[in-house]
């Protein structure tokens, strides 16, 4: 029988899943002294938040199949698989609806200054103090604003569904997207990352981490964002020189931010992010609803179960490697 490795433990609630095909593996006991024990048994490994890279991979000489519980891979070295004949996939709708509706959240949180009236009103009664705070709000609203979204795949592509029912324009910038999806989603095309950044109010990332990518929002491009606008990043933390997002509120070029995602994570103390009236940040949260974490689990879980049957998997990372995983696979088979 084949054994699936878990990063913590093996879910109870998931075993009929693959009862007929694996067994389910987990370090155990000895998850704080070494993070991969038992690895080395797997042929299979449902991937959270943990690194794989080469030096793990190999700790495995017959596994078959990594599956990254979420659409970023960031964690996974892919080439190193493939270079191994290891089949990599995700579960890239499992997190769409919980982060796109975070991200909206963030942005009606940081435009309503929630958290700066909250704080206000905490001040004020713990002073004893009377005063009509509604006289110092100062809060944004998002109807017919602009929302620029930099990716327009799954998450960025709800959250520009949502947007328009609150009655923003969307308007996008994916040099990878087709005119096609832009057109199905009624979202209009940016020329360029400088046009969307200086005609946004509203400004939210929703793409993958990689050598292009990182700190794609650095001094440079916060400096080009609309005076007032609002910030929000779901992504990754990666994609943000958190320094220059700092000077550009210190600076009250930006009205706010709302993160749920931070480099390094969880942020270090002392970090000038935290504590601020107008910057939301919750702890890479955002798919972890009561409807979306099991959909996390479960599709990862269904692709490995499909490849450990001789099935190819849907979410394939590196479908070239595919008939040298089959062929592996068949060898273990005898």
């Amino acid at each position: 029988m084949f054994k699936i490795w878990f990063e913590s433990t093996v879910p109870d609630e998931y075993r009929s899943m693959f009862a007929d095909v694996a067994e389910g593996i987990c370090p155990g006991e000895r998850l704080d002294s070494d993070p991969y024990h038992r690895l080395d048994e797997a042929h299979s490994v449902i991937a959270g938040g943990r690194a794989f890279d080469g030096a793990a991979m190999d700790r495995a000489p017959n596994l078959l199949i990594i599956a990254r519980t979420g659409v970023g891979y960031d964690t996974l070295d892919v080439d190193a698989a493939s270079a191994r004949g290891i089949a990599c996939v995700n579960a890239p709708d499992a997190p769409t609806v919980s982060t796109a509706e975070l991200a909206v959240t963030l942005m009606m949180t940081v435009a309503r200054a929630v958290k700066r009236i909250e704080n206000e009103l905490n001040r004020m009664l713990e002073a004893g103090e009377r005063r009509n705070l509604a006289r110092e709000y100062v809060a944004l609203e998002m109807q017919r604003t602009q929302l620029g979204i930099i990716g327009l795949g799954r998450i960025g592509g709800h959250v520009s569904g949502i947007a328009k029912a609150i009655g923003m324009k969307v308007v996008a910038y994916d040099p990878y997207i087709d005119a096609e999806r832009f057109a199905m989603l009624g979202v209009e095309k940016a020329s360029s990352l400088e046009q969307l950044l200086a005609g946004s109010d509203f400004v939210s990332l929703h793409l993958p981490l990689n050598d292009e990518t990182y700190k794609l929002m650095n001094a440079e491009r916060f400096a080009q964002m609309k005076a007032g606008a609002v910030f929000i990043n779901v992504a990754r933390g990666g994609h943000v020189d958190e320094a220059a997002l700092t000077a550009a509120l210190d600076s009250g070029h930006l009205f706010g931010a709302g993160l749920d995602v931070t480099d390094p994570e969880p942020p270090l103390a002392g970090n000038p992010l935290l504590g601020r009236d107008n910057v939301v940040i919750t702890p890479h949260i955002a798919s972890s609803t009561v409807a979306g974490r099991p959909r996390l689990t479960i599709h990862a879980l269904e692709q490995v179960v499909q490849a450990l049957r001789g099935e190819r998997p849907p979410h394939l990372l590196n479908p070239e490697v595919w008939d040298r995983t089959r062929a592996r696979w068949e060898a273990l088979q005898g």
